[in-house]
């Protein structure tokens, strides 16, 4: 799919994030004097070619009381993780896990799961919830804390800054 200049200021217009409105897609068409109705279209559209993956919240987790963030990773039977790795997304307190190439010899791991919790023991509670889902076809496992966020911005478009 090629986008078209209106396609890219709706990219523009949103990379900031949605507004807090009752009817945020309204308040964006507003913005650009568009239809409600063409611009969730278009959005779909996007979805539907893969140039917009997703909508989703990003929260400040630190915001929210949740300062013990850590990466869990986890070296995870390569037979195995693709139908294990989902069940540990679907965990409530994990915001993402994916599936990564190992980087061997020195990392091992390929199952990577983002855990929250207010201190680390809670966050090390968590993560052994998750290697007793995991069980014998988790192999090892760590955990890297976060220091600070490093990213909360949506897609942007080349030539944008």
């Amino acid at each position: 799919m090629n986008i078209d200049a209106t396609d890219r200021r709706i990219i523009a217009a949103t990379s900031g994030g949605l507004p807090l409105a009752p009817a945020p897609f309204a308040e964006v068409a507003n913005w650009l004097g568009l239809s409600e109705d063409e611009v969730l279209a278009r959005v779909a559209a996007m979805q539907a070619a893969g140039v917009i993956r997703r909508i989703a919240v990003a929260p400040n987790h630190y915001a929210l009381g949740m300062v013990a963030n850590g990466m869990s990773v986890w070296d995870v039977d390569d037979a195995q993780v693709d139908l294990l790795g989902p069940k540990v997304g679907a965990l409530d307190f994990v915001s993402h896990c994916y599936r990564r190439p190992r980087a061997l010899p020195g990392w091992p791991y390929n199952l990577f799961a983002m855990l929250h919790g207010s201190t680390r023991e809670e966050v090390a509670a968590k993560r052994e919830t998750v290697a007793a889902l995991l069980g014998p076809a988790c192999r090892g496992h760590d955990i890297l804390y976060s220091t600070r966020i490093l990213k909360k911005t949506g897609m942007r478009l080349s030539g944008e800054g």
